[in-house]
């Protein structure tokens, strides 16, 4: 059963990140919501469309990864960052989040905020600024354990951070 899932996600990259996210970025808002008993009264419709926004949004950090990975090899290849920084896996781990956290965070939760706010018929950010912070606290050191592992699990791996994440904040709220 292991196997077939290694083969889905090597094999269906965009479509495993779609699924997992739904399903795990769900669960972490909820369980968010849950623990700090702050739970969000929306109909079906609007549940239906945030579980289809967390799945955009696992295609959009896919996407993400890979090319801000792909960027940052670049930078590297042509002088513009050290060649140490990615000689070292947990180096190379460090510095593959701390700038995809540092550039490619802040624009995901906005691009969060506003599907949550489309969804929810508001136009609201606050709580924004603690949302950049994670980006600091639990973001970087998550996302290096993150691009320790073989691509193929980044995915899976960063939208199970999400629950975690999700159980943080939730007690943060209380």
């Amino acid at each position: 059963m292991f196997e077939s899932y290694i083969y889905y996600l090597k094999n269906y990259p965009l479509t495993s990140a779609f699924i997992q996210f739904a399903i795990l970025g769900t669960l972490g808002e909820i369980l968010t919501l849950k623990i700090s008993k702050a739970a969000k009264r929306l109909n079906i419709i609007q549940y239906i469309l945030k579980i289809l926004s967390w799945g955009l949004l696992g295609i959009i950090i896919k996407y993400g990864f890979f090319g801000y990975k792909a960027m940052i090899k670049a930078f590297i290849e042509h002088g513009y960052l050290p060649e140490f920084l990615y000689q070292y896996s947990l180096l190379k781990a460090f510095t593959i989040s701390t700038i995809v956290n540092l550039f490619f965070g802040p624009q995901m939760m906005f691009i969060h905020r506003i599907l949550d706010n489309i969804i929810e018929m508001k136009w609201e950010f606050k709580g924004m600024n603690k949302a950049i912070y994670t980006l600091i606290w639990f973001w970087i050191p998550a996302h290096t354990i993150t691009f320790i592992l073989p691509v193929y699990l980044q995915i899976t791996l960063a939208a199970l951070w999400s629950i975690v994440l999700g159980i943080i904040m939730g007690f943060s709220k209380k």
